[in-house]
């Protein structure tokens, strides 16, 4: 078998494929045939920027996102079988509750990750495929799309008729219109260009404001709402964080989702105080956020959103495309498809 392993802060040439003998499942472990995985922002900080908030091994295979088949179980195992397809939770350990030292190790950091032909996981972490979800479309959702689901329903959940400010289009930020517009809400969503504010209205978008041309979105915000603001900020970086908090309602909820956007990230104590509203951290999510994602996928027949899909053996032009993902019209899920 074949995995790709990252060096940490060495950029492209950081990733280098290694070939292993394929492990055997030990007591509680499964091991799959891994069919598709997903890139998110977190491999570009691994390995362009050399920083992380979670341990990094060395020489770690890399990616936490992933979807593939059972192919042998260990001793004792009961909730999957051979030949499900299932995809797994990126805390492995961290099955419901509060996010702590012990149920931090994670897919692709501390943990080996899923951008390898067969994966050895912990059968806690597998949850089923829902049925209408190709591969390539399951693959994307244990990262973006739990952190969108832990954003918008894991805290204060999202009621029908509320308001809900997005900040781009990443990957959260697209999950997080899907899931948003399926509860029943109004979505307002900052964006960078006409063609990407075209799009985000095709895909459900009431509202969408260009920070170009709008530099002081909150106030805009605050106008589309009747002053109230929104109920729910789903804030990407925390570079805005200060627009965020002008923008949301008393009483409301900014998610606080770091590491994405770039720049000065300063606040005052005051501004929190000012805005009567919680900011509370998203480090993307539990077991159970992934099981409250798959069921409304699965009841909805929602499907995310992908760009392109890169075979295995173009790992590496898959991530060079990714890392000017970002200065593109791009939307959507980079895919990589393993053989």
């Amino acid at each position: 078998m074949q995995s790709y392993h990252f060096q940490m802060g060495k950029g492209l040439d950081g990733i280098r494929l290694r070939e292993h003998a394929v492990p055997r499942p030990g007591p509680g472990e499964v091991l799959l045939r891994m069919r598709a995985a997903a890139l998110n922002y977190r491999e570009l900080m691994i390995l362009q920027q050399g920083r992380y908030p979670l341990p990094v091994k060395p020489d770690v295979i890399g990616l936490c996102d992933g979807a593939g088949e059972v192919v042998e179980v260990g001793a004792g195992v009961s909730r999957v079988a051979p030949g499900e397809r299932v995809l797994a939770s990126i805390f492995p350990f961290w099955q419901d509750g509060p996010f702590t030292a012990e149920v931090s190790p994670q897919l692709g950091g501390s943990l080996d990750g899923l951008l390898t032909e067969f994966a050895l996981l912990p059968e806690q972490a597998l949850l089923p495929v829902p049925a209408h979800l190709s591969w390539e479309e399951a693959a994307c959702l244990p990262c973006a799309g739990v952190t969108a689901w832990h954003a918008l329903q894991g805290g204060r959940p999202l009621q029908p008729g509320e308001d809900v400010l997005l900040l781009g289009s990443g990957g959260v930020s697209l999950f997080a219109l899907q899931i948003a517009k399926t509860a029943g809400a109004r979505v307002i969503v900052t964006t960078s260009s006409p063609a990407k504010a075209e799009r985000l209205r095709a895909l459900g978008a009431d509202a969408v404001i260009d920070y170009r041309t709008t530099p002081e979105w909150a106030e805009a915000v605050r106008a589309l709402t009747g002053g109230r603001g929104v109920q729910q900020v789903v804030e990407v970086g925390g570079a805005t964080l200060a627009q965020s908090l002008r923008a949301v309602a008393l009483g409301g909820e900014i998610a606080l989702i770091g590491g994405v956007a770039q720049g000065p990230a300063s606040i005052d104590v005051g501004a929190i105080f000012a805005a009567g509203a919680q900011v509370r951290t998203i480090a993307a999510g539990h077991r159970a956020h992934l099981a409250g994602l798959l069921r409304m996928f699965a009841h909805h027949g929602l499907r995310p959103l992908i760009d392109r899909v890169f075979d295995f053996a173009e790992a590496p032009a898959a991530f060079a495309y990714y890392a000017q993902y970002s200065q593109s019209q791009a939307m959507g899920k980079v895919i990589i498809r393993m053989p």
